[in-house]
């Protein structure tokens, strides 16, 4: 009898703990959070992109780099055979279209691209600089590329790899060969991924590196995400995807960060583009992280932009820009802006092409 109510109240203790990690699971996800429609009434899609344009990436001078077709582990893809690209649009054309750019060099089979998070650097003799986060099986790499703006092609230059990397997510790149980035999660394995992310482990982090030397400068995040920085070069700005939470660190000029303040969001923030003329931030977000993570015909992944202005400042002011429920645009990713023009991408869906 003893050891029947034994067992019994072994089983009603476990089930009563799965409870409670389902229930902080689907918390930290969002579950079930709808949003408010903001309409913005100059916008339309843009053709060609039907698998995704994770990463937005703008020159100055209007070039917008757009990373397409990533297959994540565990998330929706409409077409898994389709090779990842990179494509350009021209933002100064009246009618923009995005072309996909060819990629030369050293004889890799470029069909098996899979990109994630870019970022670009433009050097002193105005060379710009293409940094790509490619996803290669259980590992992921930065592929180095120079953009060669008069042929509209891309010239593979570097492919860099590091035990410190193994998960990289997004990307923000500080000199021809220095950058930061973040590593989503801890394990690269799929089935330890999983219980690292229901577990809610905050084991990802951000690594800075550089030829000579590479680190963690930043860790302990619930799947760190989006990371840019701000015109002037002296901060840097993470997007905390489940916490959800913006952190802001002071850069030092041996690449490590001190962290300042963090911005707490009723949504799940995504990637971060900021305004070279303003310094503000565009967040791509998604309201609902279980709509995304569970796909679902019947009930799609919303999509969601934020803009932040004067994130510096003790009362940054933060403003819906565009939201709505998944029926034109599922699970946006990034939102990124020029003059007056704004793009917003997606983890696997469409990218939206917008007149402010």
């Amino acid at each position: 009898m003893a050891r029947g109510l034994l067992l019994l109240s072994l089983v009603v203790l476990a089930l009563a703990l799965v409870a409670e990690r389902r229930a902080a699971f689907r918390k930290r996800f969002n579950a079930s959070r709808e949003v408010k429609p903001v309409d913005l009434p100059h916008c339309h899609l843009i053709k060609g992109i039907e698998t995704g344009s994770e990463d937005v990436e703008i020159l100055p001078h209007g070039l917008a780099f757009l990373s397409c077709g990533m297959k994540y582990p565990g998330l929706k893809c409409f077409d898994p055979h389709k090779p990842g690209e990179i494509l350009l649009m021209d933002l100064n054309d009246k009618n923009p279209e995005a072309v996909a750019l060819p990629i030369h060099g050293d004889g890799v089979d470029w069909t098996t691209l899979n990109p994630h998070g870019i970022s670009t650097f433009t050097d002193e003799d105005h060379t710009v600089y293409l940094f790509v986060v490619n996803h290669r099986g259980l590992t992921t790499a930065v592929e180095l590329f120079k953009f060669q703006e008069e042929e509209r092609s891309l010239l593979h230059l570097k492919t860099i790899q590091h035990e410190l990397l193994p998960n990289m997510n997004d990307i923000v790149a500080v000199g021809r060969e220095h950058f930061y980035a973040t590593n989503d999660h801890y394990f690269s394995d799929p089935y330890l991924r999983s219980w690292e992310m229901y577990l809610g482990l905050k084991w990802s982090n951000v690594v800075y590196y550089s030829p000579s030397a590479v680190r963690e400068v930043a860790g302990g995040f619930d799947l760190a995400n989006g990371i840019n920085i701000s015109p002037d070069g002296k901060y840097l700005y993470m997007a905390e995807m489940l916490g959800p939470k913006i952190h802001v660190f002071e850069k030092l000029a041996n690449g490590n960060l001190v962290p300042l303040k963090s911005l707490v969001f009723d949504t799940l923030v995504d990637n971060l583009s900021v305004d070279p003329t303003t310094g503000d931030v565009w967040v791509g977000c998604h309201p609902d992280g279980m709509r995304l993570l569970f796909y679902d015909p019947e009930n799609l992944p919303a999509s969601e932009v934020l803009r932040i202005q004067n994130i510096l400042s003790s009362k940054p002011t933060v403003t819906r820009v565009y939201a709505e429920d998944g029926s034109v645009l599922q699970g946006s990713t990034v939102a990124s802006v020029f003059k007056g023009k704004l793009l917003i991408g997606t983890v696997f869906h469409r990218a939206l092409y917008c007149e402010l």
